[in-house]
């Protein structure tokens, strides 16, 4: 394709849509949604659902089991509590495979906003809990036991009825912060990943589609998975994807089931393009040997691919490794090497986060000079990149 990249007004090269998806309305509808493709299949292709009876009876949960006719369905009394899945220690050789053909339906009770102050001022009551893709240092299964394929929550319509109280009853934002310095920001994905749980219902589209009417709130929601179907949800300015990156090397062993590092830069400017505000997760930073020259490789990156109209409105959060001890036990099972850069006992301490769970992170002397040395690449190799909070 000899087609010349068109410029951004500022004299750099426009990058060319990575789906070619430049159209909207009809014409982009009549596209055949990517959660109906083969590469959509490969990451979850369910043969088997867990749900409560009052998911099932829900709308969103009927939307669901349409779009999966003849696959299996166990009812439970709760989701929290599986034995054949959570209890079972057998799974951990299935770890992977668990993910792609389970799902689990449940009903969210507890709708609760809390406050955040880092990414987000705020943490809205998830539409999920747990995910297709498997991380290995991913925080989410430290409370499950032997499994965490995704649990979606039916009750949707209750979910964003809640978060629309919460944002008027803010009122409008007085004071700039970190999160943003005119917007409330709503974490909509703490407990899952958004573009993932957007292959299996509209979710994530419902909850998009109610921040675009709430011109005080930004929904915000981390993903390291590019779903084009994502492009046409038309969301005005009211949603940030935070696209996590890490170096190349980390990526391959650590980041199972995920898109590349270098699709998720690549889908950027489409993602833009789109109406979404753009940021980056720089996330989990691991420490190991040759971990600058990667990062500064990266950032590199970075750097030469993103347009000028991305790296305007950019930003980003810096995440050091924070790991648990019942999950290096679990990864052991099922993936022994990425242990090895994970669990560090001797540059490693205890923590207790926030929500009262035990966790290891790299000392805090050790912690705080990775971060200097970071930021140091962050102004060499990308100067344009505002970080908003590192920790």
């Amino acid at each position: 394709m000899n087609q010349r990249p068109e410029e951004d007004g500022s004299g750099a090269p426009r990058q060319l849509p990575l789906f070619g998806w430049s159209a909207t309305g009809a014409e982009q509808a009549a596209r055949p949604a990517f959660r109906d493709g083969p590469e959509a299949r490969r990451m979850l292709d369910v043969r088997e659902i867990y749900a409560e009876p009052a998911a099932l009876d829900s709308p969103r949960g009927r939307q669901i089991m349409a779009r999966l006719p003849g696959v299996r369905v166990t009812e439970v009394e709760s989701h929290w509590r599986i034995p054949a899945l959570h209890g079972n220690e057998g799974n951990i050789a299935r770890w992977v495979r668990i993910k792609t053909d389970t799902l689990v339906l449940g009903v969210k009770h507890t709708l609760r906003t809390r406050p955040n102050g880092r990414s987000a001022d705020w943490i809205a009551p998830g539409p999920s809990n747990g995910c297709a893709m498997a991380c290995a240092y991913c925080y989410v299964p430290r409370r499950k036991g032997y499994a965490n394929p995704i649990t979606l929550f039916t009750n949707i319509e209750e979910i964003v009825a809640h978060v629309r109280r919460h944002v008027r009853a803010q009122g409008r934002k007085t004071e700039p912060n970190q999160c943003d310095p005119q917007a409330w920001v709503y974490d909509i994905g703490e407990n899952g990943d958004c573009s993932v749980d957007a292959l299996v219902c509209d979710n994530t589209a419902d909850l998009i589609a109610a921040f675009r009417g709430l011109p005080t709130a930004k929904a915000s929601f981390a993903t390291k998975f590019v779903n084009p179907d994502l492009l046409a949800l038309d969301p005005q300015g009211r949603t940030r994807v935070r696209f996590s990156l890490m170096p190349q090397y980390d990526a391959r062993l650590l980041d199972i089931r995920t898109s590349s590092i270098d699709e998720r830069i690549a889908a950027a400017a489409d993602f833009f393009d789109a109406g979404y505000e753009v940021h980056f997760n720089l996330s989990p930073v691991v420490l190991r040997p040759g971990w600058q020259l990667d990062w500064a490789e990266l950032l590199n990156r970075l750097d030469d691919v993103l347009p000028a109209r991305v790296k305007r409105q950019a930003a980003a959060e810096v995440i050091m490794l924070t790991h648990n001890e019942s999950l290096h036990e679990v990864n052991l099972g099922w993936h022994p090497r990425a242990e090895e850069v994970l669990w560090q006992p001797e540059i490693q301490e205890t923590k207790r986060s926030q929500n009262g769970a035990v966790n290891v992170r790299y000392s805090l002397a050790i912690k705080q000079a990775a971060l200097t040395r970071l930021r140091q690449l962050l102004s060499i190799h990308a100067p344009w990149l505002h970080v908003r909070y590192a920790f």
